[in-house]
């Protein structure tokens, strides 16, 4: 994969929006306000974040060597993985859906509510 597909990916999803909270090098996509992937435009960003379950990311880290623990992110909540490694495409489609699911489980009920999926 590369960013504009996972950019592609994340904003196909109901909800979603995106925004650069960090400046102008860091594109956040959110859910009810909540961030679920984190892309590095920059020159050094061969990699993305992605927001996972705690006991998901150590079995992912296991079996991978593109996924390491989040670059500067909560290592428990978040996985960083690289464009070039050696996850399968259609499996980084699934973690992106897999983060957006998992966010949106953590977003308060009132929120959830107008979040029609």
């Amino acid at each position: 994969m590369n960013i504009e597909e996972v950019r592609e990916k994340a904003l196909s999803l109901p909800f979603v929006t995106e925004r650069l909270p960090y400046g102008p090098d860091c594109l956040a996509f959110e859910i009810g306000g909540k961030q679920f992937c984190l892309l590095l435009l920059s020159s050094k960003g061969n990699f993305y974040n992605l927001k996972v379950d705690p006991a998901y990311s150590l079995q992912l880290q296991d079996r991978y060597s593109g996924i390491r623990p989040g670059f500067h992110m909560n290592k428990k909540h978040w996985i960083s993985v690289d464009f070039c490694g050696d996850v399968p495409d259609a499996l980084q489609y699934e973690l992106i859906e897999h983060a957006y699911h998992r966010t949106i489980q953590g977003l308060p009920l009132r929120v959830r509510k107008g979040i029609t999926l």
